[in-house]
This record gives structure tokens, C-alpha cells and sequence, in this order.
């Protein structure tokens, strides 16, 4: 007897891709915007000193800034979500057939013929109506139920980590060499962790760090000019 495949047992990349690109993301943030600040500064001729007593501001507040914005978006998803769900669930009470027939042309207009589309929308009503309309509907697979905050907390994490590490090599390089060396790790660490994500991904890890390596210099490039156009017009 042929053994059927276990289907429910495959592991999709994107679910795993969905579970590190947070951390991925404010990892990467936080080394190009302070990468890019601290070449900004030095650019635009500011102290050295000055320039690391910016460049930790800058980590404390791109952190909570950080952490806010996913705390804020969050937030609003999840009264999204109640809201939509709140006033679906009062049409069904209100006009159970008119939400019978949205359900059923749904699944006409992907392919299913009249009479099994039908069938389909009446079973799918008496299990779940609204499960039914959230998922086909709305587009609603799965509620937002990550607490805000728990959500907030590791991407402050990463952006601080990420942005420690330019602090950290302005803090032991002289000043003469900051520049010098801040950019050229930066990229690195930046290719690095490029390909790490791509290659949780399943996607070509030469491409992901190239591309993320590309836009951090395309960044801390754009932010050396501006310091040294605010320090040509001082």
C-alpha cells in the first residue's frame, strides 16, 4: 500500500521567515541609521565627541521610536480587526441570505460552479459564518493576537543591538579613523545579515546581502552628503 504524503507536515520557509524578519529588520535599522549619522556628523565637521553624544541619543531614541511605531501599528490592526468583525457579525444577524449570497459568488468567482457554490457557503455558514466572511471576505486568516508590547520590546532589542555596533567602534577607534572603519563594517555586518535572512528565506544569499549592503551605503553616502552640504552653508 503506497504511503500518502503527510501534507500537514511541511514547513514553509515564509513562516519561518515571518518569525526572525522582525528582528532582522531592527537589527538592520538600527546599524544604517547610526552608521549613517555618525558619517553624517563627521562630514558636516562636528567634534568627535559631539559626535558620539549624538549617536547615543540617537540609539536611546530610535529604540523607543522603534518600539512605539510597532506598539502604535499593533494596536490599531487589532481595533481594525475588532471593529470589521463586530460589524460583519451584525449583518449576519441582521441579513443572514445577503450574506449567504456574498459567500456563495465568492466562490463563483473562483472557479466554483453555481450549485456547489451553494452547498459550500450553507456548510461553511452552519459551522462558522463568521469565521467564513473573515477568512473569504475579509481576507482575515488569523487574528492579531501578539500582545503590543511583548511585540515592542525585542525590536527595540534589535535596533539597539544593531546600532551598538557603529557606537561601539566610534567609542574605542580614534577619531581620525572613525570613518574609516565605521562604513566598511557597517557594510559588512550588513551583508552578513543580508544573507542570513535570504538564506532563512530560501531566497539567493549573494542577492540579499548585496541588496541590503547596497542600500546601508546608498544610505550613510546620501547622509555624508547632506553633513557636508549644512557644513558648506555654517
Amino acid at each position: 500500500m503506497t504511503k500518502r504524503p503527510d501534507l500537514h507536515g511541511e514547513h514553509h520557509r515564509l513562516n519561518r521567515y515571518r518569525s526572525v524578519r522582525a528582528a532582522v529588520l531592527g537589527a538592520i535599522a538600527g546599524l544604517v541609521a547610526l552608521s549613517s549619522l555618525i558619517a553624517g556628523l563627521l562630514a558636516s565637521g562636528l567634534p568627535p565627541a559631539e559626535v558620539l553624544h549624538a549617536a547615543v541619543i540617537a540609539l536611546v531614541a530610535g529604540a523607543l521610536a522603534l518600539a512605539a511605531g510597532q506598539h502604535v501599528a499593533l494596536r490599531l490592526r487589532q481595533d481594525t480587526e475588532k471593529a470589521d468583525l463586530d460589524m460583519e457579525a451584525r449583518e449576519l444577524e441582521i441579513n443572514f441570505e445577503h450574506e449567504l449570497g456574498e459567500l456563495r459568488d465568492i466562490y463563483v468567482e473562483r472557479g466554483v460552479d453555481a450549485q456547489t457554490a451553494e452547498t459550500v457557503a450553507r456548510q461553511m455558514m452552519a459551522h462558522d459564518a463568521l469565521g467564513a466572511h473573515a477568512r473569504e471576505e475579509m481576507g482575515l486568516h488569523q487574528i492579531t493576537d501578539t500582545r503590543p508590547l511583548l511585540a515592542a520590546i525585542p525590536l527595540a532589542a534589535s535596533f539597539a543591538a544593531g546600532a551598538a555596533l557603529p557606537l561601539l567602534v566610534a567609542l574605542i577607534v580614534p577619531a581620525e579613523r572613525m570613518m574609516m572603519l565605521t562604513v566598511p563594517l557597517t557594510l559588512l555586518v550588513l551583508a552578513v545579515l543580508g544573507a542570513l535572512s535570504s538564506r532563512t528565506g530560501g531566497a539567493s544569499m549573494m542577492l540579499g546581502g548585496f541588496r541590503t549592503a547596497f542600500w546601508g551605503a546608498a544610505t550613510m553616502g546620501v547622509t555624508a552628503l547632506v553633513g557636508q552640504l549644512l557644513s558648506g552653508l555654517s
